[in-house]
């Protein structure tokens, strides 16, 4: 579950970083001069200025291209589960396996190939896909180590929240053993005082008889 909740929460922080820089930086596409002139007719004004009479929406979505948002959000996801993986398979054992490491560059190529496709598709200059993948990656690094150690660590494996529970089951039988400890010594104290009074109590009617026995043979001899 902590996997899951992870992954939507780096994928959310990236999306909306990419939107307010996006926003904020107003950056022109590789495509832009086409979005703005579609007849590939450019228009100025008198002052120089470029007169855009392509589709407001087209122009508007133009201004776009700082960071890659498809880069961002396929770094963000795919690093975190090359993270997630890495943990779960223990690739960072030492141990030389190198079929691990393979397996946890995947998720990485996939999402540097989606970063190359939108430089090809001329929708993003290169520094927009390096800047959206630096986005992505750190984001995603982030927000995996809020639910789960380093990868390289011994309990990499699991979530925080797993060994918090541990811990407070651990914590909580070993209070209820000492509990129960405590209890029997009490116990056994208690039947222990049972037993010098009653030993007691025998011994004084013991020495009661005897005296009136005694009692008794004075009497007689009188």
């Amino acid at each position: 579950m902590m996997n899951l909740a992870g992954l939507f929460y780096s994928l959310l922080v990236t999306q909306i970083l990419t939107d307010a820089m996006k926003l904020a930086v107003g950056r022109p596409r590789p495509d832009f001069f086409w979005r703005c002139f579609p007849d590939g007719k450019d228009v100025y004004d008198e002052l120089g200025d470029v007169i855009c009479h392509g589709k407001a929406s087209d122009i508007k979505e133009g201004h776009k291209s700082f960071p890659s948002g498809h880069t961002s959000c396929s770094f963000a996801g795919m690093v975190f589960l090359s993270l997630y993986l890495s943990g779960k398979i223990q690739v960072f054992d030492r141990k030389g396996h190198v079929a691990k490491l393979c397996l946890i560059i995947l998720p990485i190529l996939f999402a540097t190939l989606v970063g190359i496709s939108r430089v090809d598709d001329y929708w993003h200059h290169w520094t927009d896909v390096f800047a959206g993948g630096l986005l992505g990656l750190t984001v995603a690094t982030l927000c995996y180590l809020q639910f789960f150690p380093l990868p390289s660590h011994v309990q990499g494996w699991g979530p925080y929240a797993y060994f918090r529970a541990m811990e407070e089951f651990h914590a909580s039988t070993h209070h209820a053993a000492h509990a129960a400890q405590t209890k029997g010594v009490a116990d056994d104290g208690f039947i222990g005082m049972h037993l010098v009074c009653d030993s007691s109590s025998r011994a004084e009617d013991a020495e009661s008889d005897s005296t009136s026995t005694v009692e008794d043979a004075e009497s007689r001899k009188r």
